[in-house]
């Protein structure tokens, strides 16, 4: 590597944060100001200068390379600077005009230094480098002991990165409660205790920290010492827990609110309330009562401060989330029909991995369960000894391509077994009625099967209407509330007509899972890794039409019937008998009306369709038929798409895979985790009303929907610090 300049490496770093390590105290701070980083240097005219930055040992001056000034020069002396701004605050940032507007304003800080308060503007790479240099900068500036000689003192770092000074108070507090906490568990008082029990007193102390994540820092720090032994010394718990325990955004915020002392009073956290969370009505005595609750240490209780740890507590307590308390229980109009709410529902969440090598497991309808998921899919496939197996059936072809769910060394999943899992977890979570959408192919017999392993298991619990409700004039009536159907279970799926006679008939299979059309049909598919065994997935073409055999036993349990998008074109055609120009149902008649007791289903390149080219009718259609949005065909790695889009066309159950971690099952998870997470959350008005008409493109007002503008800034989260997609 080459040297530049006075004998600095050239680097590259591919982090906000050239350091890993966490910034948990102002010492942490000068170290890593210390080592050193790229800033850019911004100048009148719109001149960008990028400039490594350092401060010195003593930490009295900071220092810049290249410069075409002499080192001596090319340096800024501590005791000169008289305030460090953040944000574009200054002229020089204020009249760069297109350059300015590029430069981010939560990584732009300002040194005001000399007599005449000159301006050294500066913009680092990240905001956390930002407030690394505003914090230092401004311990330096309260704290002018440390600076060099000043006062008498040595200046600078001590030994392991402390401050040769005393400290900031709520460093000093934070320092004696974990030597306090130490004690506790050092029963022989010799300052070492065994690993186990340093590790559980961390997890302890910071609640939801991993236990593997602290065990693997005290291994570090043993081998970077090349330790024999596991024991942990009262400096190494202080470094562990200061590092893996400090949110360096709260660390910063802290800093920030009150003026480097790294604790609050009751009047700075009075302010904090007022200014940044908007409680008009926060008082002084109330702030003293938060601050007993949530400061651990006994120092910070009796001198009213609230130090780090303290306020990191406060800033996780339900107190500060931004839901609403009142959506921690139900809270909504839970008495109109079906057709009215958002519905949480999962997507074969009963495979592990992908949607091709997954094997069938019950834990993942447990899960889902447990997260309030009120529509489940279950697939269903024949089984050896007439016993249906849980499980996906690609087609007809099933013997070719079923191979990957069997092949595995495990015992596959019978139905039976998974409707018990079903019932035992179906109301633990939310009284409301859980939606059991089945899709299956098997033979007649087993279907029979299947439909006495469903009374048996349901039982009561089963809802079964004899025949659909009709209302006046002979009109199917609307879906009951989920407040009628509070701890029933119904069956979505394949239904014959009432006129069919015998044991069985034929029904379409028009929306099935793959037949649907998409960018898959009519293609060959190669399972990856798998083509020695000549495993492929043959997707059949929409123009192929498919017919099932019904059983009319398992038909007679289904209470909703399940059809594809013909009834959503039957509707948009002012339910003529026409032909409509569905892709995925060329030859099937319409239906006279559109029915409530149906749920169209939909794959997600023609919901995606739906919601842009015809968003009006989608919303009237949703009114009163249940409509459902499956992830593509495609998506092999069980991924999943935005349910944005849908639930603003009005599609109330968006299929996701609850298996799949992500941005989308976090949006997911945080609109069902209101009204009180039981998995119906109620739509807005204009989506219900039969006189609205709506389009989430409108681009001008909504005619009885105030217009509002929001502005929306994420500073941090509970579990996410950063947000680099946002």
């Amino acid at each position: 590597m080459q040297k530049v300049g006075g004998g600095r490496k050239k680097t590259v770093s591919f982090s906000s944060m050239p350091s890993e390590k966490k910034v948990s105290s102002a010492a942490d701070c000068l170290a890593f100001m210390q080592g050193g980083c790229e800033l850019k240097k911004i100048r009148p005219n719109s001149r960008v200068y990028c400039r490594f930055y350092t401060l010195d040992g003593d930490l009295s001056c900071l220092r810049w390379e290249p410069s075409k000034k002499d080192a001596e020069r090319a340096r800024l002396d501590v005791s000169s600077v008289r305030e460090v701004r953040t944000g574009k605050s200054t002229e020089t940032f204020r009249h760069n005009g297109p350059l300015a507007e590029h430069l981010a304003e939560e990584a732009a800080f300002s040194v005001i230094h000399g007599d005449d308060y000159q301006s050294l503007d500066l913009v680092a790479l990240s905001a956390d480098v930002a407030n690394i240099w505003v914090t230092g900068l401004r311990y330096l500036l309260a704290h002018p002991s440390v600076v060099g000689g000043a006062g008498g003192g040595a200046g600078g770092l001590g030994e392991g990165g402390g401050l040769a000074g005393d400290g900031s108070p709520g460093g000093k507090m934070r320092s004696e409660w974990l030597a306090a906490e130490f004690a506790q568990v050092d029963e022989d008082g010799y300052g070492i205790v065994k690993e186990d029990v340093a590790v559980a007193t961390i997890c302890k102390l910071c609640p939801g920290i991993k236990e593997a994540k602290v065990r693997l820092r005290f291994k570090e720090i043993q081998r970077s010492k090349e330790k024999l032994t596991s024991h942990v010394t009262r400096e190494e718990f202080h470094e562990a827990f200061c590092e893996l325990c400090t949110r360096p955004d709260v660390y910063f915020l802290l800093v920030q609110l009150s003026k480097d002392r790294e604790c609050l009073d009751p009047q700075d956290l009075r302010l904090f309330l007022e200014t940044e969370q908007g409680l008009s009505l926060a008082t002084t005595e109330g702030c003293w009562e938060l601050l007993r609750r949530w400061e651990p240490s006994a120092q910070g209780k009796e001198r009213g401060l609230l130090g780090l740890d303290g306020f990191a507590r406060y800033l996780q307590s339900p107190e500060c989330q931004l839901l609403d308390p009142e959506h921690l229980g139900i809270c909504q109009d839970m008495t109109m029909p079906l057709a009215h709410y958002y519905i949480s529902t999962s997507y074969r969440s009963y495979l592990l991995d992908d949607q091709i090598h997954g094997r069938a497991d019950l834990g993942g309808l447990i899960k889902a369960l447990q997260f309030g998921c009120r529509c489940m899919e279950l697939g269903v496939t024949d089984g050896p000894e007439g016993e249906p197996l849980l499980g996906v059936d690609y087609g007809p072809d099933n013997a070719r391509h079923n191979h990957h769910h069997h092949h595995h060394h495990h015992a596959p999943v019978t139905i039976r077994s998974a409707l018990e899992v079903v019932n035992k977890y179906a109301f633990l979570t939310s009284p409301y009625p859980l939606l059991v959408y089945l899709c299956q192919r098997c033979s007649p017999g087993q279907q029979r099967t299947m439909a006495q392993h469903l009374k048996k298991v349901f039982g009561s619990r089963l809802y079964t209407p004899e025949a659909v409700p009709v209302g006046p004039g002979g009109r199917a009536t609307a879906l009951p509330s989920p407040e009628q159907l509070k701890g029933r279970i119904l069956i979505v799926g394949k239904k014959l007509p009432p006129e069919q006679d015998g044991s069985d008939g034929e029904v379409s299979e028009e929306d099935e899972e793959i037949g649907g059309g998409g960018p898959l049909a009519g293609r060959r598919m190669t399972i990856p890794g798998e083509e020695e065994l000549g495993v492929v997935l043959v997707v059949p073409p929409p123009s192929q039409s498919r017919k099932l055999r019904l059983h009319k036993e398992l038909s007679d349990l289904v209470a909703i019937a399940r059809t594809g998008s013909r009834s959503f074109y039957a509707q948009r055609a002012g339910h003529s008998q026409s032909q409509p120009s569905s892709p995925s149902s060329p030859c099937t008649p319409l239906p006279s009306e559109s029915p409530y007791w149906t749920l169209c289903s939909l794959g997600e390149g023609e919901g995606g369709r739906l919601t842009t080219e015809s968003p009006e009718d989608l919303v009237m259609f949703t009114k009163r038929t249940l409509t459902r949005v499956r992830p593509s065909s495609v998506r092999l790695d069980s991924s999943n798409p935005n349910p944005q889009g849908y639930w603003k066309g009005g599609v109330q159950l968006v299929a996701l895979n609850q298996q799949t971690p992500g941005a989308m099952l976090d949006l997911h998870r945080g609109r069902f985790s209101q009204n009180g997470g039981c998995g119906y959350v109620l739509r807005p008005a204009v989506m219900r009303d039969e006189v609205s008409y709506f389009s989430a493109h409108t681009q001008g007002r909504v005619p009885g929907v105030p217009a509002q503008t929001l502005r929306i800034k994420v500073k941090a989260s509970r579990r996410r610090s950063r947000f680099p997609h946002i």
